[in-house]
């Protein structure tokens, strides 16, 4: 998997909406989207990529957010920031450089044991009649609270008033239906979809719809919006480009959190996989980064397209889109090998009990281990690629540049 994707169209893009003028001094198209996909403690990466694209491209805004588990808490901080891409990218980046576990969630060993333990009393004597409801082995309720110190709703209407902000997506996964629901906020045009396990929801964008898509099934607990549960907006999310696109979006910046695992495991040959690692492969499996096979579809359609004559319109529905996607050139899981010293106190003690201080487990600890000296790796690893990447991102954005008649 190449840490630099561009999928380029071969037919022209058009730039700007019709009769459209963005404000301020922007230098690229305003159908430019942003997608940021899931990783737990691994959202800190975004950060890194973002700061480093800010800091290069003076006028970069992206007028379409799309976002899903740690990537909707990303992405609801910038679609609420009232100011330009470079302090918005500076505000994230300092709240994450005081985040920590105790922040995110918070694990009390003592009433988890007592929970399991009358589970397993009232499945032994039967007194229990009808399913076991399972509202999560973790309490959300501090990030709940550092969110709401951090980030203002409102500020999403301003900026979509203000004309800086088009539109919203935050996708979560309904556990009523099954189905991946995106909740959309934006102008009064923002449209709505219905695909094959797939819906749009006009709505105005809250906390709620923020933890709902970063609520990892059985670890934290599901959110209740109106009629239905959600959990974490990775499950079932085969199309995280198809929001973007949905919306508007003639050129993608997607930034993926997945990176090959190594060919060997550190773990000695015959060990059985410890509770972690089973964990850590569950979790990689949720997040598994579906871009890269949007990204194949994406291509497709824009070969389909390129070989129209020129006479010919494109079908209802299609156009050609540019799409950059950004992956990172190091594991991130071998970041977070060995630093479980890093989390509190009591969840250290479960994690080891699981089988955590193993190399091979360094995939789960990475999901769990918001700390300011880990996190700070991982943002300053983002902001290294795109400076290791940079003549393959910059071909990119060069296409991109509203110049002459294009800028009206």
């Amino acid at each position: 998997m190449s840490p630099v994707r561009h999928v380029s169209s071969p037919r022209a893009l058009t730039q700007t909406a019709p009769g459209e003028r963005p404000p301020g001094a922007w230098r690229y198209s305003s159908h430019l989207a942003l997608v940021l996909s899931g990783g737990g403690a691994r959202g800190a990466y975004h950060v890194g990529v973002l700061a480093g694209l800010a800091e290069r491209l003076p006028g970069l805004e992206f007028p379409i957010l799309s976002g899903m588990s740690v990537g909707a808490i990303n992405t609801f901080y910038l679609a609420a920031h009232q100011g330009p891409l470079p302090a918005a990218v500076a505000g994230l980046r300092a709240q994450w450089d005081r985040l920590t576990s105790e922040e995110v969630y918070r694990v009390r060993p003592a009433r988890l044991a007592g929970s399991m333990l009358r589970w397993v009393w009232h499945s032994a004597t039967g007194r229990r009649r009808g399913p076991v409801a399972v509202h999560g082995l973790a309490d959300t309720r501090p990030l709940r609270a550092f969110l709401a110190q951090c980030v203002n709703p409102g500020g999403v209407d301003a900026n979509i008033v203000y004309g800086r902000l088009r539109s919203v997506a935050l996708s979560a996964m309904s556990y009523t239906t099954g189905r991946s629901v995106t909740f959309v906020q934006g102008a009064s045009d923002t449209p709505t979809w219905e695909r094959v396990q797939r819906i749009a929801v006009r709505t105005r964008l809250t906390l709620d719809h923020v933890m709902a898509s970063a609520a990892l099934p059985i670890l934290f607990p599901a959110v209740h919006i109106g009629a239905e549960f959600y959990g974490d907006g990775s499950v079932r999310q085969t199309a995280p480009l198809a929001p973007a696109l949905h919306l508007g979006a003639r050129a993608v910046v997607a930034i993926g959190l997945t990176t090959p695992r190594r060919a060997t495991s550190p773990a000695r040959a015959g060990d059985y996989p410890s509770a972690a690692e089973a964990l850590g492969l569950l979790f990689e499996a949720i997040f598994h980064d579906a871009l890269e096979a949007d990204a194949e579809r994406l291509d497709r359609v824009n070969q389909l397209l390129s070989a129209l004559p020129p006479h010919i319109p494109a079908p209802d529905g299609l156009r050609p889109v540019e799409l950059l996607l950004l992956h990172p050139t190091r594991s991130l899981a071998d970041l977070a090998a060995g630093q479980g010293r890093l989390l509190p106190p009591g969840v250290r003690r479960i994690v080891r009990a699981m089988g955590g201080q193993r190399d091979a487990a360094s995939e789960f600890l990475g999901f769990l281990l918001f700390h300011p000296l880990h996190t700070a790796r991982l943002v300053e690893a983002g902001y290294d690629d795109v400076h290791a990447q940079w003549p393959a991102i910059e071909r990119f954005f060069e296409k991109l540049e509203r110049t002459g008649d294009r800028q009206s």
